[in-house]
């Protein structure tokens, strides 16, 4: 392709480009949901909880599940006085084999995932693997959409796990599914610092 041809493709690229950010006149807190079986969803969460404070914005923090583990992503944000971070999980369900203890870490999550919800100060909460709670029914679908949505206005919220319900991929602004193509786990190479935890 030659430097005329590619630039008038680029203009008319442009020009529809320049439509649709014309168009989209709203502004309001969005819901975004990171689900699938794929590797990253935590992690472009806590990307876009980075991306926040640069804008120096307030973040809070619950995460369901993990927890048993120290991470990187606790470690880091901790440090912040813009986070309220919360590690509210017991582990994985398959380490605690109990529902009971499962139940009542998700029950006491939610409490906190409510206060943070109704805080007109956090500009973005994170739930992180809360889409596990709602799979197990430790939080009732109902519940989380009746939260957010008597949120603050401005209020984002990030939800992550996998198998997020049909429910909550309707409700949200902007979903993406994470799938697996390939993961070093299934060759044989152990979860590591700094890339899984």
């Amino acid at each position: 392709m030659n430097d005329e041809r590619h630039k008038e493709r680029m203009a008319r690229k442009k020009a529809v480009i320049d439509t649709h950010i014309a168009q989209a006149s709203d502004e309001r807190g969005i819901v975004i949901v990171l689900t699938g079986p794929g590797k990253g969803k935590s992690s472009s969460a806590f990307g876009m909880a980075a991306r926040a404070l640069g804008h120096g914005m307030k973040v809070g923090v619950v995460q369901y599940i993990k927890g048993k583990t120290a991470t990187g992503e606790q470690s880091f944000f901790e440090r912040f006085p813009e986070v309220n971070f919360h590690v509210m999980g017991a582990g994985f369900t398959w380490e605690t084999q109990d529902r009971e203890k499962d139940l009542a870490a998700a029950r006491a999550a939610w409490e906190v995932s409510l206060k943070l919800l109704a805080d007109p100060t956090v500009d973005l909460v994170i739930l992180d693997e809360m889409n596990l709670a709602l799979r197990y029914k430790h939080i009732e679908l109902d519940e989380l959409l009746a939260a957010l949505a008597a949120r603050p206005a401005s209020q984002h919220v990030v939800i992550t796990g996998r198998s997020a319900p049909e429910g909550l991929i309707d409700y949200a602004d902007t979903v993406s599914e994470i799938r697996s193509v390939k993961h070093a786990y299934e060759a044989g190479i152990r979860a590591q610092k700094g890339v899984e935890w």
